[in-house]
């Protein structure tokens, strides 16, 4: 199923996944090694969290391809969980760079499914301070990973697993629950996809609902549904990695009345290739270390 650009121009489509890297992505062309690739996860003191980013990741390398020209992909988390972010940087810098290295290169990705908080200030703070402490880190900051298509193609991965593909979608109604956040902007972007898959899939209802920060619960939301004549209402887990928020989503959603809720995102082939679509998005802009964003520290 293909689905169109989201808030903002995605990139295309096609070739079809996978995509893998080739030598024309390293900077300075063929025979020199892609840039480091540092995936930054939101952490979480549940092993299973952790255990899921490594198992993504492990798809990303192999999407990379072995070769001597593939990155050296690593994994970090902003707390709960080590390494940090500046323990990955500060290996990365000190290690001793072959000579067909892009020399002083680092990619940094945001493992986020939103622009919030995390993204625009935590993580670029921890940033600027890497690289102040280390002038010599050209460090390229990526976008998150949503909104985009791709996004969409791993949720209707996980709610085909849960089982949601065997009933009519015109007689089945679908929560998104997402995470939350206090921004209203990152909320919205929650919104915008829950209408666009319900466009694009033909669910009776999309609705979006959120664990924490805003309303409505999962849970809420199910019941609203279930009080409009909804016959049948699946939960759509919208979270990156298995831990307490989707086990208090799938717990609430279930006893609210939901036939069925899919799991986390996870190690999806479709977030394994968006990641890699972010790398070498990010490769070719310039250089430049984010600043926080104030906005977003009010948030």
């Amino acid at each position: 199923m293909r689905y169109p650009s989201l808030t903002r121009p995605a990139s295309p489509l096609d070739p079809p996944y996978p995509h893998r890297l080739t030598r024309r992505d390293a900077p300075g062309g063929p025979g020199r090694r892609q840039p480091p690739l540092v995936a930054v996860a939101h952490g979480s003191a549940d092993p299973r969290a952790a255990a899921s980013t490594q198992e993504l990741m492990g798809l990303v390398r192999g999407l990379a391809g072995g070769t001597r020209q593939a990155p050296d992909i690593r994994t970090a988390f902003l707390g709960h969980a080590a390494p940090s972010v500046g323990q990955v940087l500060g290996a990365l810098a000190g290690a001793a760079a072959p000579a067909h290295a892009a020399p002083g290169t680092v990619v940094v990705l945001p493992l986020l499914l939103t622009a919030a908080y995390h993204s625009e200030v935590d993580l670029p703070a921890l940033l600027a301070e890497a690289s102040a402490a280390r002038p010599g880190l050209d460090i390229r900051y990526g976008n998150p990973l949503g909104p985009d298509p791709l996004l969409l193609r791993a949720l209707d991965r996980r709610m085909a697993e849960a089982g949601a593909a065997a009933w009519p979608a015109a007689e089945t109604s679908v929560v998104l629950a997402a995470a939350g956040s206090a921004r209203p902007e990152s909320n919205e972007v929650i919104a915008a996809l829950a209408r666009q898959w319900q466009a694009a899939r033909g669910w009776r209802a999309v609705v979006p609902a959120f664990a924490a920060a805003a309303a409505p619960s999962p849970a809420e939301a199910v019941a609203s549904l279930r009080r409009a004549g909804a016959r049948r209402v699946v939960v759509a887990t919208y979270l990156l990695a298995p831990g307490f928020f989707a086990d208090r989503i799938a717990a609430s959603s279930l006893a609210a009345g939901a036939v069925a809720v899919s799991g986390a995102l996870g190690a999806a082939p479709e977030v394994a290739e968006l990641v890699l679509r972010r790398y070498t998005q990010t490769l070719s802009r310039p250089a430049a270390v984010p600043a926080p964003s104030p906005a977003a520290a009010r948030a």
